[in-house]
């Protein structure tokens, strides 16, 4: 079997970065409401998808009647929440600092672990058996086949990292692994170590943020409850993605947010039409970009390198985004806050590692989801 040109797979990823890059400038361009914005990436995004649903998967959906097929259900209301926040705060503050924030999601994931963790703990000190819940390892025993789409499925996925040879990219969000035992681990030292970081790097952005306006601070909260809502997605992915393929499953999240999001635009009055060519033009860069090639070609990038490699390259979303929004929107990051935002980053970045390293010692087995552009981002 001839192997993959070096050239071809760095291609792929470098194409890959840049889609999910322009996820946030793309939204503060648009000359609309941040929730209409968001129902249309998710509305088109489960269009795009329903050819292949209604005929490759028929079978397969048919079977979303089931418990399995409600965590699907679960993971699209997550995913309704962390759009309807994420996404406002790109417009209402900075788009540097809303994309470093969000990238915070495999840090909400670990201390979801680690609270998962010592609940089982507690539950077997008191003799209480209590299934796998969000802690089910999200690697499937079946193999599936690359449909070239979003959540085209390689073999298994989630958030935070994955096995080399074994992952999918379907959304913008990078998650964590289940266990061995059926549950996820706790974070290592040194995941513990990357959550300080991290932990620090969001004080040092925000606080900087209390000093410009009560506008910027609101962005920075609806960012952070961005990546806490692309955590708890992702959970739910995890489990749900044990049966389904990734295309089965993203195509029912994508529809399960449309729908959300649709309801609230609607109630609160949100204007869904009428907006220049140029705000349909960047919602359907949106949808194409980062929502679909952006995570095919990361999925294609992960039959030749490491998954924990491409989860540390989603992380150049943040300094991408950036400059992006400087080049395109004319943005500039406060000086005051970008050492904050590259302790964030680092932080996250070790606490993937950390997880890489944990699944080495044979704690965990591994998974990659889509990275958030969330969750997709």
């Amino acid at each position: 079997m001839r192997s993959t040109p070096a050239y071809l797979v760095i291609g792929a990823l470098v194409v890959a970065v840049v889609a999910v890059s322009s996820s946030a400038p793309l939204i503060a361009f648009a000359a609309a409401p941040a929730l209409a914005v968001a129902f249309w990436r998710n509305g088109l995004a489960f269009v795009a998808l329903t050819p292949i649903s209604a005929g490759p998967r028929r079978a397969e959906v048919r079977t979303l009647a089931s418990v399995d097929g409600l965590y699907c259900v679960l993971a699209g209301v997550a995913l309704a929440a962390h759009f309807a926040t994420w996404m406002p705060s790109v417009q209402l503050g900075s788009v540097a600092t809303a994309t470093a924030l969000v990238a915070t999601q495999p840090v909400w994931q670990g201390l979801i672990a680690a609270a998962s963790s010592r609940l089982q703990r507690v539950r077997a000190a008191a003799g209480v058996s209590g299934g796998q819940g969000l802690s089910a390892p999200a690697a499937s025993s079946r193999g599936q086949g690359p449909s070239g789409l979003p959540g085209a499925p390689a073999g298994s996925s989630g958030v935070t990292g994955a096995a080399a040879g074994s992952s999918e990219v379907p959304r913008d969000v990078v998650g964590s692994s289940g266990s061995s035992n059926g549950g996820r681990s706790s974070p290592s030292r040194l995941g513990w170590v990357g959550i300080a970081l991290a932990v620090a790097g969001v004080g040092w952005a925000t606080g900087v943020d209390i000093g410009v306006s009560a506008q910027a601070v609101l962005a920075d909260i609806l960012a952070l409850l961005g990546a806490m809502a692309a955590a708890v997605y992702t959970a739910f992915g995890e489990r749900a993605r044990t049966r389904f393929s990734t295309t089965t499953y993203t195509w029912t999240c994508y529809g399960t947010c449309a729908i959300i999001l649709l309801v609230v635009c609607l109630a609160a009055g949100v204007r869904m039409t009428g907006y220049d060519g140029r705000t349909w033009a960047a919602i359907l860069a949106l949808v194409v970009g980062a929502q679909l090639l952006g995570h095919s070609m990361f999925n294609y990038a992960l039959h030749h390198v490491s998954a924990t490699t491409v989860s540390v390259l989603i992380l150049l979303e943040v300094p991408g985004a950036a400059l992006l929004a400087w080049a395109w929107l004319g943005q500039t990051p406060r000086p005051a806050a970008l050492p904050g935002l590259a302790v964030l980053v680092a932080g996250v970045a070790v606490v993937i590692l950390a997880s890489a390293r944990n699944r080495t010692s044979g704690t965990t087995s591994a998974s990659l989801a889509d990275a958030a552009d969330p969750a997709p981002s």
